[in-house]
């Protein structure tokens, strides 16, 4: 069925292309502009389809490269570097028109998104495609959109994330602009179904018609520009809640001079000389739209007369844009005037089939993928509401691998819900490397005085120093991505929490080999596996990262440091026992004679080893990983797990470690079970 449709696609493109022009493809085109008007066309031979509410974006595809290009001919290809990957997959040569933008959840456009958007964190790109131009060696702007569209339809891939071919709505105009309404969107776009593609024409056979928001406000005081001949520049507006009158937005545009003189009318007999606002009206204050804003002087007035404006859109913060004043709204009282947020589209979506099965479609439940964008050496991003600033992102800190800093950080952006519960309020020894894993590192305990005042910290006193100090404690996502943001490779927590310092969540065997083979380790890891299954106790093991294996054993922070050491340490002499000639439970290096040392003595207060899903730096960039007791096998290599398959695995298993936090065993029937399995077989239990 599969063959017999892609010969019927093939069959249908090659019918288009016919009756097209071979040509070479063109360059540097300037995109075909649409007319605005206000209402829908209502006469035959037109198509509706979305006004997307995003950045105009043609991509030429030749010969495996891909370039996107704004309408000014700007490049977009670092920029917008999903889109970019994306369409290095499609294996074609085509140039497409089309509008970048990103969605939420229900797959609506958020304009103020878009801008920005930086990275992958910031929201999800789309790019909807609305019109081909060339395909394969043929120029196809001759050609009726209908058959451009209907050539679309045949070649887009469906498994090309982030790439859609913008729908056309089913029903007259009417039915268009009123479900673009619904949905809180930009307008629709009109489109005469025999109409060529113009390069750089503002066609009429191309209509667009917006939609338009209104919103009552108040009216607060009025802003007089330096050097204008206007009475006033603009309106302050805003809205009473909770019996305080907020600042929402000015308005500078919507009037002409008689209305002007009769608002200022209106507005006298309410002059007053102190601001009636909460918070401070921002209306020449330096943005990123206005950079350099004009002097102004501002007249207050009490919060008596209510005006009504239009706008293109509301953010999530409550800002509005592109507002145009409408009128006065002498019938509505300050006191009933009240924010009118657009409801949650998602019940709209989901009533309007029309548009949910043919225009706009929910997007793949969102991945975390990168944090930081492959283009910027320095950033500053948002995490949890904490600014963090990173730089230096190219340096390599694996050199032989080619990964980054950036690598590093993108890993632990992702990584981050796996590897937080295992860190999440535990003090953290840093140990940095800010020239990568060739440079010179260095172990930070203190930290006091020196992170940001947001980073929560967990005091200790130094007897060598004689003075106070004060750990880093890794509480949230945020915190996490600072301690990457510092060159700390690995992540070393505490086994204990700060809400019970002296109550480890966890026992750990640690087999550390010297003159081992990693086969011997694995086999040391079975026997253990084979002492706790004996007196039935779970057990959890994960790769070290470095040449070893750790085996966790829940304890549920139920018992001290010394009864999790105590513990430890007759497990340990069991598998010692069992394994004579090539393990060694001595502290001292020099008494082991080369052997494997299952160390018991990481569970003290303090110490710490890698965290679950931590980078090691070590060649390769191991993570410390997880894994099923079926794995612990002969064929295990540490550096089986790295820096760029680990994420997969866990978005295919999931976290295999979580029980390791869960309610914890009862230590006191299993040293009895101990004692009554073992007692025979190893002295001095």
């Amino acid at each position: 069925m599969k063959k017999s449709n892609q010969a019927n696609n093939n069959a249908a493109i090659q019918k288009i292309l016919q009756k097209a022009n071979k040509a070479p493809m063109p360059q540097n085109v300037e995109p075909m502009l649409a007319t605005l008007v206000t209402e829908p066309v209502a006469e035959e031979g037109w198509h509706y389809e979305m006004k997307w509410d995003g950045y105009r974006a043609l991509a030429y595809l030749q010969a495996g490269k891909v370039e996107i290009r704004s309408r000014n001919n700007k490049s977009f290809n670092q920029k917008f570097y999903p889109i970019r990957e994306t369409l290095e997959n499609w294996n074609t040569n085509v140039l497409l028109d089309g509008e970048i933008l990103v969605v939420n959840e229900q797959g609506v456009p958020d304009f103020s998104d878009l801008q920005l958007w930086r990275s992958e964190a910031d929201g999800q790109l789309l790019y909807y495609i609305f019109d081909i131009l060339w395909y394969d060696g043929y120029e196809l702007m001759d050609l009726p959109i209908e058959q451009r569209r209907q050539l679309l339809k045949n070649i887009i891939p469906q498994n090309l994330a982030g790439i859609k071919l913008s729908e056309v709505f089913e029903g007259t105009g009417k039915d268009a602009f009123k479900a673009a309404e619904q949905l809180h969107l930009e307008g629709v776009m009109a489109k005469r179904n025999e109409s060529k593609y113009k390069a750089g024409a503002r066609s009429k056979d191309w209509l667009k018609i917006k939609t338009e928001k209104r919103q009552e406000l108040v009216i607060g005081g009025y802003t007089l520009n330096e050097g204008t001949s206007k009475l006033f520049s603009a309106l302050l507006l805003g809205v009473i809640e909770n019996g305080a009158f907020h600042f929402v937005t000015p308005v500078g545009t919507g009037f002409n001079k008689k209305m002007q003189e009769e608002i200022l009318k209106k507005l006298k007999p309410h002059i007053t000389k102190a601001s009636p606002f909460i918070n401070e009206p921002e209306y020449n204050k330096p943005s990123r739209f206005r950079p350099n804003p004009p002097k102004a002087t501002v007249t207050w007035v009490q919060p008596k007369i209510v005006a009504e404006i239009s706008y293109r859109e509301m953010t999530k913060g409550g800002a509005i844009r592109q507002p145009s004043f409408k009128g006065l709204r002498e019938d509505k009282k300050p006191s009933e005037v009240v924010r009118e947020i657009p409801v949650d589209t998602s019940h709209l979506v989901n009533k309007n089939k029309l548009v949910l099965q043919k225009v706009i479609t929910a997007p793949p439940k969102k991945e975390r993928k990168t944090l930081l964008n492959p283009k910027e050496e320095s950033q500053t991003r948002v995490v949890g509401g904490h600014e963090l600033k990173v730089t230096n992102l190219s340096k390599l800190y694996w050199p032989k691998e080619k990964f980054t800093k950036r690598d590093m950080i993108n890993y632990y952006y992702q990584v981050a819900p796996f590897i937080l519960p295992y860190i999440k309020d535990r003090p953290q020894t840093l140990n940095r490397f800010p020239h990568g894993i060739e440079g010179k590192s260095f172990y930070q305990k203190d930290v006091k005085g020196k992170a940001p005042s947001w980073i929560e910290t967990y005091p200790y006193y130094s007897y060598a120093d004689e003075r106070e100090k004060e750990f880093l404690l890794c509480t949230n996502e945020a915190s996490l991505l600072y301690i990457a943001s510092l060159g700390t490779i690995e992540i070393n927590p505490w086994h204990s929490r700060s809400q019970s310092p002296e109550n480890p969540d966890w026992c750990i065997i640690d087999l550390d080999p010297d003159k081992n083979s990693f086969d011997q380790v694995i086999e040391a890891a079975q026997i253990t596996k084979q002492v706790l299954d004996a007196i039935d106790v779970p057990g959890y093991c994960k790769t070290s990262g470095s040449t070893g294996l750790h085996i966790y054993i829940p304890l549920g922070a139920k018992y001290n440091y010394e009864d999790s050491k105590e513990f430890g340490r007759r497990i340990a002499k069991i598998v010692h026992q069992a394994l004579p000639s090539y393990t060694s439970i001595e502290r001292k290096t020099a008494d082991r004679d080369g052997k494997m040392y299952i160390d018991f003595l990481q569970n003290r207060p303090q110490a710490t080893v890698a965290a679950p899903y931590s980078l090691r730096p070590k060649p390769g960039a191991p993570v410390s990983m997880p894994l099923h007791w079926e794995e612990v096998k002969k064929g295990l290599k540490i550096k089986d797990f790295h820096l760029k398959n680990a994420i997969p695995r866990l978005k295919e298993q999931g976290d295999i470690f979580k029980p390791v936090i869960g309610k914890g065993i009862n230590l006191e029937k299993a040293i009895k079970k101990i004692y009554s399995v073992f007692a025979g077989t190893v002295e001095n239990l």
